[in-house]
């Protein structure tokens, strides 16, 4: 999905240190996106706080809500779209030629390597029920400058828990089991499903970065001495070093799990672009504009195309993840 909104405080600011465990309690904020979609999405990543976890530098929930939804040809360098759907169906299109409609318990997975463009269509006549979250993974800098590449899982391994508890994996490795998702980093993101009166243990990477964000229900966190509610679209990050968490809820609830080995640089994330300098997303912009064949063409459209909004007065400066 493209970004309408920009905050240009998100590419200055930067987190707090993390050389160890956190339990760090984040609030979504809500960005209306405005335009034919009329849209609001919960953001949970990026924070001021918190710029990255892993290789995951954006998140965000577009749902539950009645919408129609129409996100024209668009483009992006140096990252993995991640779609993964709650509620409707999506029509992707990209300029691999990919069109395809994606629905729940299936995953897209979209490499922009140098550069790609793609378009989303909601499914439907009018306003539709439309909930799902898109991730957004940094490439390192073995892949950015690659080619592009497209993937659609509808299969997913799923790995179980105790009191009939279970985490579709949905990108990287989670208890010994993987996905089959192509990924370019050690990650982890795992939907996992807690039902009534259930408590688990989640094993954990000690050396990566992780955060439970909530997806419904009020699950209980055990990561130190007192438990932590996560509510809806709530971000708990959970820093370096821990082996597991115990996930305990009284009701049906779900959460959202990711992680990742702390990513190897810091980036610079505007608009639809993760590069590693102002130069870099300049570039990419001017060769969108231009129409440059470094994003090819969106399969099924014309000349329609979001236009890439002005750049910020100042130079943009990375994000720092850690010191």
């Amino acid at each position: 999905m493209t970004r309408l909104d920009l905050d240009p405080t998100e590419t200055r600011e930067a987190p707090a240190s993390c050389d160890g465990p956190r339990s760090l309690l984040l609030e979504a904020r809500e960005v209306p996106l405005g335009g034919v979609r009329g849209m609001t999405v919960h953001r949970s990543l990026p924070q001021r706080q918190l710029p990255m976890i892993g290789a995951w530098c954006f998140l965000d929930r577009f749902g539950p809500q009645v919408t129609t939804m129409r996100v024209e040809p668009h483009p992006h360098i140096g990252l993995q779209t991640v779609t993964w759907p709650f509620t409707g169906q999506t029509r992707h299109r990209d300029a691999l030629g990919s069109d395809v409609v994606i629905k729940r318990g299936e995953l897209n997975i979209m490499t922009s390597g140098a550069g790609i463009s793609h378009s989303e269509y909601s499914v439907g006549d009018g306003p539709v029920a439309t909930d799902a979250l898109q991730l957004w993974v940094a490439l390192p800098e073995s892949r950015r400058h690659g080619e592009r590449d497209f993937e659609r899982h509808t299969n997913l391994p799923i790995a179980e828990f105790e009191g009939g508890a279970a985490a579709v994996v949905v990108v990287g490795e989670l208890a010994g089991i993987r996905s089959p998702a192509t990924v370019y980093t050690p990650i982890v993101g795992a939907e996992v499903f807690l039902p009534a009166g259930t408590r688990i243990t989640l094993p954990l990477e000690p050396g990566w970065e992780h955060a439970v964000v909530g997806v419904d229900g009020e699950p209980l966190v055990f990561a130190d001495t007192d438990p932590t509610a996560v509510p809806v679209n709530g971000l708990l990050y959970l820093g370096l070093g821990r082996t597991g968490i115990e996930l305990e809820s009284a009701t049906d609830a779900t959460v959202f799990l990711l992680g990742g080995e702390p990513f190897e640089s810091d980036i610079v994330m505007w608009w639809n672009f993760v590069g590693r300098n102002h130069d870099e997303i300049v570039a990419a912009r001017d060769a969108w504009e231009a129409g440059s064949e470094r994003f090819g063409h969106v399969v099924g459209h014309g000349d329609e195309r979001i236009p890439a909004p002005p750049l910020p007065t100042v130079r943009l400066t990375q994000r720092r993840r850690r010191s």
